[in-house]
């Protein structure tokens, strides 16, 4: 798929996002030839070119039809039909062309190098610990499933055990003590690995060190079903899974009876300084025959929140939002979402419940230790939204969503 086919590019101009600075383009063997024999290299050039396309007539099949869970109507798409596969394995994915970035997806400029440096200089991102001892631990196992039930179980900051349409899902699993960049984690994992049932699903919204853990993913069988944003593919490739599945916004696939659709977020992606927006950023939406889901992920507040809300009419049972990681507010707002940002976007997108994350596990900003619970429940009783409704889970603590 190239970058331009795709709905949310179409709606962009060519040029990257104000603030972000283009690339210089390199000097190449071509650009050589041109500056000293212009017409013996346009005369290579064309030949090449003819010889390429001839090339791409034999082997490579039509393009296929505009997928139909990326329409341009608000209305709910139906589903991509079931396929009929053995349990556990998502349905299969041909591999996928992407483009070279994603930096036409971005609704604010990434941070700058400068913007960091001045936010570590003043401490902005250092709070003090104090409090760690006051967040809530709850280590007492998994919930167990009963009829056509499904269960959350908070494992701190990102990380849920879904228990759903009979998969046991994890999203962006970091059971590691300790990330590149910040502090040990302030509380335990809420179940511990040893603890944890086959997983059927993994779901990654993007690749920041606190939601694609290196040490965490060694951990699990490379036999495990793995879904990505688009790009994302080949690092879990590398390192021997076999089963790996990337989306583009809008799009879906089935593990078992289970549907998951990757949606967009607020957000930017890299690993290393030569990386930036190079692979894509999400939400997902799980969806069983009984329940729905939504797993934000890791985003700022905008009009993508109400977009995914159009294509759920039907409403979704439970939103899984990021309440942490939002001072200094001036460097924080565009990628992460205060309290009462999560709350508007739980409104927006039509869920009848909230359950709350990216908190109480690691020193990513300014904010007190508790601040983003404390802050979550005043804006949720604000809106006028009924307290059982809100999830504000301890660590490691289950919920029951039923139907």
């Amino acid at each position: 798929m190239s970058q331009t086919s795709h709905p949310e590019a179409a709606s962009q101009t060519a040029a990257e996002p104000v603030g972000l600075a283009e690339e210089p383009p390199r000097r190449s063997g071509w650009s050589a030839r041109f500056a000293t024999r212009p017409a013996r290299a346009l005369r290579q050039l064309g030949r090449a070119s003819r010889r390429v396309a001839a090339a791409e007539a034999v082997t490579c099949s039509p393009a296929p039809p505009e997928s139909p869970t990326r329409p341009e109507s608000p209305t709910r798409p139906e589903p991509p039909p079931r396929p009929v596969l053995p349990p556990g394995r998502p349905a299969p994915a041909p591999r996928r062309s992407w483009p070279g970035g994603f930096r036409d997806r971005l609704t604010s400029p990434v941070p700058t190098f400068q913007e960091l440096l001045a936010v570590t200089w003043h401490g902005m991102l250092r709070p003090g610990i104090g409090d760690a001892d006051r967040i809530p631990v709850h280590r007492n196992g998994l919930a167990h499933v009963t009829g056509t039930a499904a269960v959350v179980t908070w494992v701190g900051h990102a990380t849920y055990v879904v228990q759903i349409g009979g998969l046991t899902v994890l999203t962006d699993p970091v059971w590691a003590r300790k990330i590149p960049g910040s502090r040990p984690r302030l509380t335990p994992p809420g179940v511990a690995w040893a603890d944890l049932p086959r997983i059927d699903a993994v779901v990654i919204s993007h690749n920041h060190y606190d939601h694609l853990d290196a040490q965490t993913v060694r951990r699990l069988p490379r036999s495990t079903p793995v879904l990505v944003p688009a790009g994302l593919r080949s690092w879990f490739t590398r390192r021997g899974f076999r089963h790996v599945t990337e989306l583009d916004w809008w799009e879906s696939t089935w593990v078992g009876g289970v549907r998951f659709d990757f949606v967009p977020a607020h957000h930017w992606s890299r690993r290393s300084v030569w990386d930036t927006c190079k692979t894509l950023w999400g939400g997902w939406v799980i969806a069983s025959e009984d329940q729905t889901i939504y797993f934000a992920g890791d985003t700022g507040y905008g009009e993508r929140f109400a977009q995914i809300g159009a294509r759920y009419p039907g409403g979704i049972d439970l939103a899984l939002m990021p309440v942490g990681a939002f001072e200094p507010r001036w460097f924080m707002k565009a990628v992460h979402v205060d309290p009462a940002q999560a709350v508007r976007a739980c409104q927006d997108v039509g869920a009848r419940r909230m359950a709350t994350m990216h908190w109480g596990t690691f020193v990513l900003s300014g904010e007190s230790l508790l601040a983003p619970v404390e802050e979550a429940r005043a804006a949720w009783a604000e809106a006028g939204r009924d307290r059982v409704d809100l999830w504000d889970l301890a660590v490691g603590e289950s919920r029951v969503l039923k139907t």
